[in-house]
């Protein structure tokens, strides 16, 4: 009797394992067949995540997914910095066409700018890049100053076709400068230390640090900065109409000044903004007139990749030991031409 009511128990445990396994592999096609279909939908892999910010009216909300989108890229930081290069903003343009953003939902872009400036190679790129997407898909842009848009923000920002600031913000500093360039030869001398450069080619050895220099030995790198800055001022000029070409050389310089006299000389378009109030007239540029539409930002979905990239002390165990001299630059932007704001 023991035994029957022992085998029958055995009998229904493994009946009901067997109808649940049986259950569970019928649903293994079905997933497979539905991964396939969302895979061979989304044909390129993704770099970036889709984040749903506020709308003008401050809600986030999750529209159809063929609601109009209003891009939002954040200019924050150090143009040149990780995050914020030529290579960063031309594959999130890129990807503004793809995936959940394809069949033309990007209708505008909104630039959040607080920015010092940075290297003038990424800050040509970014505009370039800007420029071309502007131009290829017919999407204006508008930029909103939250803080500072100096030097290479300005020069990205003249991508825009509009320039919005709130009140605080301080705008300008339209100049090209280098990094500092030391000479130590007095002090080898003290301290009887020599140096040997060997090296081919005329002007290679120009302005080395560690013997005395020459008349017009910088005056190749000068030339260079003088074109960078020319360059600078005409793509300013074009895309600020009402700036006055004498005046900004002149007067205005490589300063900064606050948002109202900024307006004066025809830096920016409007004073007073917020990033609602410029996104209420991005839209009406665009002719949405309701609340149908998205504001999304691409963020970087490879955060784990950063945390175990090579030079992180995660990876290595090392920890790095740095002097700051007062302009803690990216290793990126040494020995190259910046528009940075430095005060």
């Amino acid at each position: 009797m023991k035994d029957s009511i022992f085998s029958a128990s055995l009998r229904s445990f493994f009946v009901s394992f067997c109808c649940v396994l049986g259950i569970f592999l019928a649903f293994v096609p079905i997933v497979l067949a539905f991964s396939f279909f969302e895979s061979a939908e989304e044909t390129v892999p993704s770099e970036y995540n889709v984040k749903i910010l506020p709308n003008a009216e401050g809600v986030r909300k999750k529209e159809a997914k063929d609601a109009p989108v209003v891009l939002q890229i954040n200019v924050h930081g150090v143009i040149g910095a990780e995050g914020l290069t030529d290579y960063d903003i031309r594959n999130l343009l890129v990807e503004s066409r793809e995936n959940t953003l394809k069949n033309n939902r990007v209708k505008a872009i909104l630039l959040h700018c607080n920015t010092p400036g940075g290297g003038m190679v990424d800050a040509d790129g970014i505009y370039r890049a800007l420029k071309e997407y502007k131009d290829r898909y017919q999407v204006p842009i508008y930029a909103y100053v939250d803080g500072l848009l100096a030097s290479g923000g300005m020069y990205i920002a003249a991508a825009a076709d509009e320039i919005h600031a709130n009140d605080i913000s301080l705008i300008g500093s339209i100049g090209v400068v280098t990094t500092g360039i030391f000479n130590v030869s007095g002090l080898m001398d003290k301290l009887g230390v020599e140096s040997l450069t060997l090296y081919a080619g005329k002007g290679k050895d120009d302005l080395n640090p560690f013997r005395p220099w020459k008349p017009d030995e910088s005056a190749n790198y000068k030339s260079i900065i003088d074109y960078y800055y020319q360059s600078f001022v005409n793509l300013v000029l074009a895309s600020r109409p009402k700036l006055n070409k004498d005046l900004l050389i002149d007067q205005l310089g490589a300063h900064v000044f606050p948002a109202q006299q900024a307006l004066d000389y025809g830096l920016v378009d409007v004073t007073g903004a917020s990033r609602d109030t410029t996104l209420k007239k991005l839209l009406t540029k665009i002719g949405i007139e309701d609340n149908y539409y998205q504001v999304v930002e691409l963020s970087s979905s490879n955060w784990l990749s950063q945390l175990f990239k090579a030079d992180s002390p995660v990876l290595n165990g090392k920890i790095k030991h740095q002097l700051s001299l007062g302009n803690d630059l990216p290793a990126a932007l040494s020995n190259q031409p910046l528009s940075l704001y430095q005060p």
